[in-house]
C-alpha cells in the first residue's frame, strides 16, 4: 500500500454510485460488532439511520497522523451538533500493538484487529491505493464520496452531510466571495476579527485595510521558509523604515504549537492564531502548492499577486508594491540581464572571482571563459546525486579526449564540509568553494528546485539548457555540447535507425511474453537497471523494458556481462544487432 504525501483519494471504479448493507458490509461470521479503544463491542446496527465514514489509515503512515487529529476535531465537533455522523477505521497496521496504540487517540469505532479477512476484503472493495482513504455512506448506505479526506480537509464540518449538493454550495459560496473579495473576508472569522502580534496583542484586522498586506505561508521547520524569511524580515524592515503602508500576515502550517511560537518569534509582524480553521480554507481559497508562498492584497482587499517569494527572493524591495507595472519593470530587466549573460557575470563577484581544483587549488573564471561548461548541483546527501554521478564522470571523460575546451563546475547543497570534500574528492573537476554565497544566485538564477541538476553554459557565456541531467542520463557524451541542434540531429538518428529494427523480439531475459518495440517518455531498464527514454523493447503485462541496446546484445546480457549501457561496446565497437550504426551511452547512432 502506498503511502500519500498530498492527496491519496481516488475514484472508486463504479462505487460512487453503489449501495451497500453496513451490516453485511462490516459483520462477518460469528461476529456483528465493531469495537470500541476501550475494548467495548458496539452492534453494527447502532450504525442505522447514519451517515458514517469508513476511515483506512495506519500508525505508520506520516499523513495519517497528520489528518486524524482533523478528523477527530471535526468528529467531535458534529457528535457535539446532532450525533448523526460515525466512523469506523479500518487499519493498514502490521501489528496489534501498533494498531491499539494509533486507535486509542480515535473516539469513533473499529474493524477489530482480529478480522484481517473483513479489512482486506474492504481494501479491495474500494480499491484503496493509498491512505489516508475515507469513503463516506449516507443514512442509506449509498457512497456520497470516495473522496472524503479531501472534502474534510477542505471544508471541515461545514461540509456535513457530504452529499454533492452541499459541497457544491459551498463551492458557489467560496466562488461569491472570491468575486467580493476584502480584507476582511479573507482573515476574519465568526469567531475572531483580528490577527495577532509576536507578544500576544490582538491586532484588529480593521487597522490593516487600506493596506498592501502579505499572506505568507510557512512552515518553521522547512529550510526554504527560514530562509525566505531573512529575505522577507529585511524587505519589510525597510519599507516600515520608509513609512510605506505595507504589513505581513503569517499563516503558519505548523504541526506543533511549539514550532508555530518558535518561528514566529523571530519574525516582526503579525499572524493568524496557531491551527486557527481560516488556516486550512485560506490553504485552498489561494490554491497553494507550495511554500514559502507570499500572497499580495492590494490596498482594495483584493489579491494582486498569488506568490511573489521568489520576486523578493531574487529582487528584494525593488519588487515592492508588486503591481503590474513594477513586474513588467522587472521583466525587461530580466531580459536585458539575460542578453548580457556571460559566464564571468554568472561565476565571478567582487573578490570572489575564482573556482576550486584538487588540493583547494584556485582557477580564476576568467580561464574558464569561451568554454562550453555544466553547472552541477548536487550533494552527497543525495542519493540520485551519487547514483548519477558515475554516469557524470564517464560522459565527462569521453567529452574531454574530443574537447579540452568544455568543464564542470560543482555547485554543492552539502550541509558540512567535510561531506563537500568527501564528495567533490570523487568528481575529476571543478567546484565552487563549500558555503560560497554564489551557489544561491545561481541556484535562483536557473531556478534549480531539485538535484542532482547540470545547466550547460556555451562558449558565449549564454545559457544552452537547464535540463541537461536529462540529456546525459539519455544520450550520455553523445549530447555534448547539449545544443537543440544536437539534441535534434540525435533524435532524427534514433528514429532512422528504428524504423530497421523488429517491431516485436524475445530475450533470454524475459522469456515468457515477446517484448514490443515502444516509444516510452521514461523508464528503468531491467537488464542495465539505468534509466532510459524514448526507444524501449517492452512488455505491457509485465511492464518490462529493455534498451534497444541492452535488447539487441542478448548474448550478453543473458551471462550477465555488460550490466550497464556504459560498458557496452565502445565507440570503436560496432552493434551487432544493427550495421553500420556505433553504440555510445544508452543508445546506438549511425556511423
Amino acid at each position: 500500500m502506498a503511502e500519500h504525501d498530498a492527496e491519496s483519494n481516488g475514484e472508486l471504479d463504479g462505487h460512487e454510485e453503489a449501495t451497500h448493507d453496513l451490516q453485511s458490509l462490516l459483520a462477518s461470521v460469528g461476529r456483528d460488532f465493531l469495537v470500541r479503544n476501550t475494548g467495548d463491542q458496539v452492534k453494527i446496527s447502532n450504525l442505522d439511520g447514519k451517515i458514517v465514514g469508513l476511515y483506512f489509515s495506519a500508525s505508520w503512515c506520516g499523513p495519517c497522523q497528520r489528518f486524524t487529529p482533523k478528523l477527530v476535531e471535526i468528529y467531535n465537533e458534529l457528535s457535539s451538533k446532532n450525533g448523526n455522523f460515525e466512523i469506523v477505521f479500518v487499519s493498514a497496521d502490521e501489528d496489534e500493538e501498533s494498531f491499539t496504540d494509533y486507535f486509542s487517540k480515535m473516539p469513533w469505532f473499529a474493524i477489530p484487529f482480529s478480522d484481517s479477512d473483513i479489512r482486506d476484503r474492504l481494501n479491495d472493495l474500494f480499491d484503496v491505493g493509498g491512505i489516508p482513504y475515507l469513503v463516506i455512506f449516507d443514512v442509506n448506505g449509498k457512497v456520497l464520496t470516495s473522496e472524503g479526506v479531501q472534502v474534510v480537509r477542505d471544508y471541515g464540518s461545514n461540509g456535513y452531510p457530504f452529499t454533492e449538493e452541499r459541497i457544491e454550495k459551498l463551492k458557489e459560496e467560496e466562488e461569491a466571495a472570491k468575486q467580493n473579495q476584502t480584507l476582511r473576508s479573507l482573515l476574519v472569522s465568526s469567531s475572531r476579527d483580528f490577527v495577532i502580534s509576536k507578544d500576544g496583542n490582538k491586532v484588529p484586522v480593521s487597522e490593516l485595510e487600506g493596506k498592501i498586506v502579505g499572506i505568507y505561508f510557512s512552515i518553521s521547520s522547512f529550510g526554504a521558509c527560514s530562509e525566505f524569511a531573512k529575505s522577507l524580515k529585511g524587505m519589510y524592515l525597510k519599507l516600515k523604515e520608509n513609512g510605506e503602508n505595507f504589513e505581513v500576515v503569517l499563516v503558519s502550517l505548523d504541526d506543533k504549537e511549539s514550532s508555530y511560537e518558535q518561528g514566529f518569534a523571530d519574525m516582526p509582524w503579525l499572524a493568524i492564531p496557531f491551527k486557527d480553521k481560516i488556516c486550512d480554507k485560506l490553504v485552498r481559497y489561494f490554491e497553494l502548492n507550495s511554500i514559502p508562498t507570499l500572497v499580495i492584497i492590494g490596498s482594495d482587499g483584493k489579491t494582486l499577486n498569488s506568490n511573489v517569494a521568489e520576486l523578493i527572493e531574487e529582487h528584494g524591495i525593488e519588487a515592492y508594491p508588486f503591481s503590474p507595472e513594477k513586474l513588467d519593470e522587472i521583466a525587461e530587466k530580466e531580459k536585458a540581464r539575460i542578453e548580457a549573460q556571460t559566464l564571468e557575470s554568472l561565476l565571478a563577484s567582487g573578490e570572489r572571482d575564482f573556482v576550486i581544483g584538487r588540493d583547494n587549488i584556485t582557477v580564476p573564471v576568467s580561464e574558464l571563459v569561451g568554454k562550453n561548461i555544466l553547472l552541477y548541483f548536487s550533494a552527497h546527501w543525495c542519493p540520485p546525486c551519487r547514483m548519477f554521478l558515475p554516469k557524470l564522470i564517464e560522459a565527462y571523460h569521453k567529452i574531454k579526449e574530443k574537447d579540452d575546451a568544455f568543464e564542470i563546475i560543482f555547485v554543492s547543497s552539502d550541509h558540512d564540509e567535510s561531506s563537500f570534500h568527501d564528495f567533490f574528492s570523487e568528481m575529476p573537476w571543478l567546484a565552487l568553494p563549500f558555503g560560497d554565497e554564489r551557489k544561491k544566485f545561481l541556484a535562483r538564477t536557473f531556478k534549480i528546485y531539485s538535484i542532482p541538476s547540470l545547466v550547460a553554459i556555451g562558449p558565449t557565456g549564454k545559457t544552452v539548457t537547464t535540463e541537461a541531467r536529462e540529456l546525459v542520463m539519455t544520450h550520455g557524451a553523445a549530447a555534448y555540447p547539449f545544443t537543440k541542434e544536437r539534441i535534434q540531429e540525435i533524435e532524427a538518428e534514433i528514429e532512422e535507425m528504428a524504423k530497421d529494427w523488429p517491431e516485436k523480439l524475445k530475450h533470454k531475459l524475459h522469456e515468457q511474453h515477446e517484448l514490443v518495440k515502444s516509444h516510452r517518455r521514461s523508464y528503468i531498464c531491467d537488464a542495465c537497471h539505468e534509466e532510459g527514454s524514448g526507444w524501449s523493447f517492452y512488455c505491457d503485462h509485465c511492464d518490462f523494458d529493455l534498451h534497444p541496446k541492452c535488447a539487441f546484445n542478448d548474448d550478453k546480457q543473458a551471462n550477465g556481462v555488460g550490466d550497464s549501457p556504459s560498458d557496452g561496446p565502445g565507440e570503436e565497437q560496432r552493434e551487432n544487432g544493427k550495421e553500420g550504426y556505433i553504440c555510445d551511452g544508452e543508445v546506438c547512432y549511425k556511423a
